[in-house]
């Protein structure tokens, strides 16, 4: 917009420009907090654990004789440092990469400017060794004691310039727009253009530098100048650059200081182990809902893997938005096309960040014959669908999984998602349609029980409310609870406050961002914000709605996003099992909507502020509850 001209104020009054120099402070400050609890908690923390991380100029000379070494023998080889003047240009500086802004003396008495990239190919945390006999104290060894690679490299530049006076040298990182431009309109090969747009990311424009708080002015000028940005494009820190190093310490052979191990749950009714029956007989017996990562993910996988070689399956559809590397997913699915299966899979190219990955995969699957789509012009297939064809007895039934999450073991035991695995009829009669329309041509407007963006979601989701809405001025229960990543859209928000207004009961569990604004007189006086921060990054949509007593309860893909709703293909399904809608209504929801540990609660303002423990009150960290107490819930489930 600001690059356009465009001087059209946004719904907060805002200008472009006044837009970006308000982010610009609000991060700094945001930084800036950051920063300071690096230094005032984290670090005297890891002191008191013995993990010491320590200046090139603290270090003793025994010290810095062996890092030297180090540097000599296994740095100094891979770094290039490039110059800067007329003969020189100014070196492109690659996206998220760690450099050097050093300022040379020639022996005529000529300034100069250099760079030198920090390799992120070496280790970011260098060990420094102890003289024989000393040790760090607290029974940790000094392998736990480090200097940064780029301190060690600012220390040795005198060997990358010899016979140059080093003047001064400041850390600098750059971030670059990773957005890939894709004409999909104009494409004639949806991947080649995604590949090439991946290939161009690199160029992105400047968005954000990190300097160091020291930098000079001089130094900043030439680095604002030839990336062409800027003043509220810099960030100046106060400590090392970037924070997203500190990844490096948490990689640390130490478990006593991380959280302890996940062993997730392998419900039984899914464990080869424990059942004589298999997983299809398991699902035609009752729907099943896995809640990850408390529940393992592997029976998914497992579903897969049993798919790709019982006779009785006939085909396999599949949609893939984020899968990672080394799929066990995607190998189940080669192997049902070696032995004969029908495989359709839907390959999202446009997820962002994991584009080359989904290239890769996509051609692997179309190397071996698989039917690979790879999404719908203008919308980005963000749903996660599975469907196997199978053959029971004289019938064919159709068994599906549909989810919150991506089809990825990695992330789900990062992520908090749900999964359904149901044969019911209508939802594989739609599952059946909603692939026909990804894989083919369909102007088909509605379906049975699935809400399908940018079909019929947004349209049924307003419907809901609004019957919310009725049965509140009718005198009978009403109350909404729905729990997402981001609510923004401004046509639900104000429907949510339509129904505020009409007296309905709303909770928000909204981990991410909330444009809707609690706790305003006449407004919004019946909403309550909450949002959960804690291990696993809360990923699940669930959207309750009381419904004059008949409670309803659906899950899915899709928050309450402009995007979500009406420029990407999502899916939110009804759960009908009784016990399994109890189980989301009574030991999900309501566990969240209690947690006074780990939710903070939105003011009207937008601020968030924790919960204090109330004298006498039992804490209820809702995760750790899940952790406890989740294989129990099967009882239930």
């Amino acid at each position: 917009q600001l690059e356009s001209g465009t001087q059209k104020a946004g719904a907060d009054g805002l200008k472009p420009k006044e837009q970006l120099e308000a982010i610009g402070q609000e991060v700094n400050r945001l930084l800036g907090h950051a920063q300071q609890c690096l230094k005032d908690d984290l670090t005297p923390a890891l002191r008191e654990a013995g993990i010491k991380i320590l200046q090139h100029e603290d270090l003793t000379e025994e010290q810095k004789a062996d890092v030297e070494q180090i540097f000599l023998h296994k740095i100094h080889p891979v770094l290039t440092p490039m110059a800067f003047d007329p003969g020189h240009p100014f070196p492109h500086i690659s996206n998220l990469s760690l450099n050097l802004a050093v300022l040379i003396r020639k022996a005529s008495g000529e300034a100069r400017f250099a760079r030198v990239k920090i390799p992120d190919t070496l280790p970011q945390l260098i060990p420094v060794t102890r003289p024989a006999g000393k040790s760090i104290g607290s029974g940790h060894s000094e392998d736990n004691t480090f200097i940064w690679l780029d301190d060690l490299v600012t220390a040795h530049l005198d060997t990358l310039f010899p016979g140059m006076t080093i003047l001064e040298a400041h850390p600098f990182h750059v971030t670059r727009d990773a957005e890939v431009e894709i004409q999909e309109w104009e494409a004639g090969d949806l991947l080649e253009t995604t590949e090439e747009g991946i290939r161009q990311r690199r160029f992105g424009d400047v968005v954000r530098l990190q300097v160091d708080r020291a930098m000079p002015a001089h130094v900043l000028d030439i680095l604002m100048t030839n990336l062409q940005i800027q003043s509220h494009d810099v960030y100046l820190v106060e400590g090392h650059i970037p924070l997203t190093s500190l990844k490096h310490i948490a990689s640390l052979d130490m478990p006593e200081l991380k959280f302890p191990h996940l062993f997730p749950v392998v419900p039984n009714i899914l464990n080869p182990d424990a059942q004589d029956d298999d997983e299809f007989t398991a699902i035609g017996r009752r729907d099943i809902l896995l809640h990850h990562p408390y529940d393992s993910f592997q029976p998914v996988v497992n579903l897969i893997n049993k798919a790709a070689t019982d006779p009785s399956v006939l085909a396999i559809k599949m949609t893939l938005y984020r899968v990672g590397k080394n799929s066990p997913v995607v190998e189940a699915l080669l192997r049902a096309m070696e032995n004969g299966k029908q495989v359709a899979v839907v390959v999202e190219l446009k997820a962002r960040f994991d584009e080359e990955s989904n290239i890769e995969w996509a051609r692997a699957l179309e190397n071996e014959g698989v039917h690979v789509v790879y999404g719908l012009i203008g919308l980005k297939i963000h749903s996660k669908v599975l469907m196997i064809v199978r053959r029971v007895g004289d019938s064919i039934k159709r068994f599906v999984h549909l989810g919150t999450g991506n089809y990825n073991p990695v992330t789900a035991h990062l992520y908090t998602d749900l999964g359904l695995l149901t044969c019911d009829d209508s939802i594989g009669a739609d599952t059946t349609d909603l692939f026909n329309y990804l894989t083919g041509y369909s102007a088909k407007t509605d379906y049975a029980k699935l809400m399908v963006a940018p079909i019929n979601l947004r349209r049924k989701m307003e419907g809901l409310i609004e019957r919310e809405i009725a049965h509140r001025k009718e005198g009978k229960p009403s109350h909404i609870i729905f729990k997402m990543n981001s609510l923004v859209d401004d046509k639900i928000i104000r429907l949510l406050y339509e129904a505020s207004k009409a007296g309905v009961k709303i909770d928000l569990i909204v981990r991410g961002i909330c444009c809707l604004r609690p706790g305003i007189k006449d407004v919004s006086e019946n909403i309550r914000v909450v949002s959960i921060l804690g291990r696993f990054l809360e990923h699940s949509r669930v959207y309750y709605f009381s419904n004059g007593g008949n409670e309803e309860i659906y899950v899915g893909s899709a928050d309450l996003m402009p995007r979500n709703l009406d420029r990407r293909v999502e899916v939110v399904f009804p759960v009908e099992d009784p016990g399994l809608s109890n189980y989301i209504k009574d030991h999900l929801l309501e566990i969240y909507l209690n947690d006074n540990v780990r939710a903070r609660v939105m003011d009207a303002d937008g601020n968030f502020t924790r919960l204090p423990v109330s004298e006498g009150q039992e804490p209820l960290d809702c995760q750790r509850h899940f952790l406890e107490t989740d294989a129990a819930s099967w009882a239930d489930r």
